[in-house]
């Protein structure tokens, strides 16, 4: 046994299993084994996305075949009844605490995070969102619609901020020589659980579905049971490299760019500087507008095309019937599960090309080709070329998932890496508000438009897409006026080795691979990825499968 043998058993003999210290990676780990750890829990968490599968159903628990409707229910008096079964804007205030819960949590505890470790992090994340659901289960066993608020909305909310920032800074570290597409292999997967876990979810309630349930609390139990074992699993896979380290052969390039820093902004001082709300706004609108479009694409397709869908090129969707409408539905669907698997490539594509061309300039990107992009949509509209349109549409997704696999490698950039992931979880109140500010403009100007006399079809969103063009030409402002921080934000170096101080513990000196983070892709590395893989390849086979309606 070596000396540092013994000096890192001895760091090791008073620290618990879930501690920052127990997950100091030791020579002979391989770096590409903590991607797969935090895709299991992001693949996990993703289902938020798809929970929308569940409120149909939900709406007949208790009539089963039909909604045992109570025209007197009120919000409030749905949260308690027993008797009336919930309305789908009842069910879907879940979705909005799923969010809003997503931004604050990880605001609030992202500095917790930073100091206990992502393995602790991604535990109670685990019991968060799994027992979140566990309790929603329950409400639907006995009734309660506010047991479901607190128990998948709340709790689960809670989980879901803790899972989704957990790998943020580690890999960020693991990966200094791609950060972007370490960063956007983890959140790529928050876009595909809902391509897992919405169909896994309509396969189980199919099965537990009989005369007197419709399958839903049963169906809970098990995705809960499923996920919590995916989810402690990633996080007991995650692995943190000690201070110093860096991969095998690699040095920082020398001022490669003025913008990015290898110095370290400390968590209190962060949001006290212009970049970090300027970079806070530059995520608001560009989410702002791709949630605004996510929310309208199922409607606005089948408005804008209406019976060219189905090969009646001069109907209109007034003029369709009840079959005609529900068989374009089904159509819409598969446009809205293509946009989908464009959200997800997005978030990988992009993050990894702004590892060659800048984070700021990958946002540059975002806003002038989506300027162009929303402009042109109407104009594709009104051509009606719907492969144009579609495509136009999924790039604009693409970017929509770019924006958030990027912003935590812009961070890093901008703040250095000791603490982006506390800053990237206080910047997810963007994601927040973004979540409110979208479907609110999107919906009212759709509103106030049909109250105005404009029928549906391409006039229905002209508007509402210059707006948000508008709205990313703002965004484009933003980006513009980031600037390198100044010398009096970073912290001295004695302030980072005193924090480093922990995890250089174990180190066998004060800079170097130590023999960490080498193997490549090698059989356990393999087995890893084919864990999450597999079931991600099932569901994007899904979801093209259900796509085949749109141009079939």
């Amino acid at each position: 046994m070596t000396a540092a043998d013994t000096s890192a058993g001895d760091v090791l003999a008073g620290v618990g299993l879930l501690d920052r210290e127990r997950i100091i990676a030791r020579p002979g780990f391989n770096r590409w084994l903590v991607p797969p750890a935090a895709l299991a829990i992001h693949l996990c968490i993703g289902m938020a996305y798809g929970f929308s599968v569940f409120w149909l159903p939900l709406s007949k628990s208790l009539g089963v075949t039909a909604s045992t409707v109570c025209p007197e229910l009120t919000l409030a008096s749905a949260l308690f009844t027993t008797s009336c079964d919930w309305r789908v804007a009842d069910l879907g205030w879940i979705y909005t605490l799923f969010f809003v819960l997503l931004g604050s949590s990880a605001a609030i505890w992202g500095g917790w995070l930073e100091r206990v470790g992502p393995r602790k992090a991604g535990v109670v994340s685990a019991c968060c969102w799994c027992g979140g659901i566990i309790i929603a289960a329950f409400g639907i066993i006995t009734h309660q619609l506010w047991m479901m608020w607190i128990g998948a909305g709340v709790i689960g909310g809670i989980g879901l901020g803790l899972g989704y920032i957990s790998p943020v800074s580690t890999l960020i570290k693991w990966f200094p020589d791609r950060r972007g597409m370490a960063t956007g292999m983890a959140i790529m997967g928050f876009g595909g659980g809902a391509m897992i876990g919405a169909p896994l979810a309509n396969l189980l309630m199919n099965t537990f579905k009989t005369n007197t349930s419709v399958g839903v609390w049963q169906t809970f139990i098990v995705m809960a049971a499923i996920y919590f074992v995916f989810m402690i699993g990633g996080a007991f896979g995650y692995r943190i490299p000690p201070a110093g380290w860096r991969p095998e052969g690699w040095t920082p390039p020398a001022a490669k760019s003025t913008m990015i820093t290898t110095k370290h902004v400390h968590l209190r001082d962060a949001h006290k500087t212009k970049q970090f709300w300027l970079i806070w706004a530059v995520l608001c609108l560009n989410v702002s507008a791709g949630i605004g479009v996510l929310g309208m694409a199922s409607p606005m397709l089948q408005e804008i095309f209406a019976g060219s869908l189905i090969g009646l090129p001069d109907v209109g969707f007034a003029q369709l019937d009840a079959g005609q409408k529900a068989s374009i539905a089904t159509i819409a669907a598969g446009f809205a599960g293509l946009l989908s698997l464009f959200n997800i490539g997005g978030r990988f594509f992009w993050a990894s090309l702004s590892d060659k061309i800048g984070r700021k300039n990958t946002y540059y990107t975002f806003f002038i080709l989506g300027i162009v992009l929303y402009a042109a949509a109407p104009t594709l509209a009104d051509m009606g070329n719907k492969a144009l349109f579609v495509l136009a549409f999924g790039i604009i997704l693409s970017m929509y998932g770019g924006g958030f696999a990027t912003i935590p490698a812009y961070l890093a950039d901008i703040f250095g890496t000791q603490f982006v992931g506390a800053i990237h979880g206080r910047l997810l109140t963007a994601w927040a508000t973004a979540g409110i500010v979208g479907p609110v403009v999107v919906n009212y100007i759709r509103e106030a438009q049909i109250a105005a006399g404009v029928a549906p079809g391409p006039a229905l969103y002209t508007g509402t897409m210059y707006i948000l063009a508008c709205m990313l030409a703002l965004g484009l402002i933003a980006n513009a006026l980031v600037r390198p921080l100044a010398d009096k934000w970073f912290m001295s170096d004695n302030e980072v080795a005193a924090l480093q101080a922990k995890t250089a513990a174990a180190n066998a000196g004060p800079t170097g691979s130590f023999g960490i983070g080498t193997g490549g892709l090698d059989a356990k590395a393999a087995l890893a990825w084919a864990v999450v893989g597999i079931p991600l390849l099932w569901g994007v086979w899904v979801t093209l499968r259900a796509t085949l309606a749109l141009f079939g």
